[in-house]
């Protein structure tokens, strides 16, 4: 009796012991284990690209592609895929993508953009005063109507009533022309020159040139820039001090690794 307790005692020890062994797989297949660990990896890579939330569902679905993952890499090795040089080929620069993933990840975590760069950054990009106009145009195709419409204008027609009608920049001709307040620099060359020689209220007395055909522009006011708020520009400005902070990392590499190649830049 004693000793049945005793083997009885044992065995469920045994058990106890093999537990935690086998609730680390979710399956085995042909003898060989999966171990959920790949299930809990896969799905971290779902949810990062952040296009679906974790539901009991996708759950499963992530289960059944990593079983049978398993069993399509066994077919494959059964088959001697494996052996084959371009399979090898492929399997280093797995290695290298995980490797150097891994590498510029860990960077960035321990080197995230601060608080002080963000600030000083916003500080800089907005430092600069400047002038906006805010101007109407008419755009035709040829230079014959462009007079013609000036003429009108200046017969009493409306510059507004004009852009709306005859205007083949309609985006802005249904706003009568307007292109609300904007720096001369964001137009082509031909339009921000004219703009500049313009005053209040005036209109080009020529028509002007544009590889989009041909402008009548009215200035109809100026102010100093506005620039836009921290929190406006917050993402963007981290964006592009995070991406700046890795190409430095890079170069950092690049400069201290000796190599006969030759690199195009």
């Amino acid at each position: 009796m004693n000793k049945l307790l005793t083997t009885t005692t044992a065995l469920a020890a045994a058990l106890l012991i093999a537990l935690p062994a086998v609730a680390q797989n979710i399956a085995i297949v042909n003898g060989k284990a999966v171990p959920k660990a790949r299930v809990d990896s896969l799905m971290d890579q779902i949810l990062k690209q952040g296009q679906q939330r974790r539901t009991p569902e996708l759950e499963t679905q992530v289960r059944d592609e990593v079983v049978l993952r398993e069993m399509f890499v066994q077919e494959a090795e059964k088959r001697g895929f494996q052996g084959k040089a371009d399979y090898k080929v492929q399997m280093e620069f797995a290695r290298q993508t995980i490797l150097i993933r891994e590498l510029f990840t860990q960077y960035q975590a321990t080197h995230p953009v601060t608080e002080a760069e963000i600030q000083a950054e916003y500080a800089k990009s907005t430092g600069a005063s400047g002038t906006e106009y805010r101007a109407r145009h008419i755009l035709v195709d040829t230079e014959n109507q462009a007079k013609a419409l000036i003429a009108q204008i200046k017969a009493g027609a409306k510059f507004e009533d004009v852009a709306k009608k005859d205007s083949k920049d309609t985006g802005s001709g249904e706003n009568g022309g307007d292109l609300d307040f904007a720096s001369p620099n964001v137009y082509v060359p031909e339009f921000g020159q004219a703009l500049l020689k313009l005053k209040k209220g005036e209109m080009t007395d020529q028509p002007v040139k544009s590889q989009f055909g041909w402008h009548i522009i009215r200035l109809e006011d100026t102010r100093e820039a506005q620039p836009p708020s921290l929190a406006e520009v917050r993402p963007q400005i981290e964006q592009k001090l995070g991406q700046m902070k890795i190409a430095k990392f890079r170069d950092d590499i690049r400069a201290k690794y000796k190599t006969d190649y030759k690199f195009a830049n």
